[in-house]
């Protein structure tokens, strides 16, 4: 499923117009990615936790020459999903 297919399946599921639909969806992601941004958790009971993971900065290997080199330390979004989710697709 694409983010075309989930906005229809919204607006089919809710009774939204697909603009209506795709705006709620949009909005969605949005709040999820400027909480992110912000160093916060969106918890979603029932569905799971979308969190930021910090990774340190490590050296690496160029594939090709085998030369070292420096990864920078970076945040990572991860999602944990919740026992609804888990026990829904088992």
């Amino acid at each position: 499923m694409n983010k075309n297919d989930l906005i229809s399946a919204v607006a089919d599921g809710s009774g939204l117009s697909k603009s209506d639909a795709s705006n709620a969806v949009e909005s969605v992601f949005d709040t999820i990615t400027k909480a992110l941004s912000g160093g916060d958790e969106v918890r979603l009971v029932g569905f799971g936790t979308f969190s930021v993971a910090k990774r340190k900065a490590s050296i690496g290997r160029n594939p090709r020459t085998g030369e070292e080199m420096k990864i920078k330390a970076s945040n990572q979004p991860k999602f944990k999903a919740g026992k609804g989710l888990k026990d829904a697709v088992n």
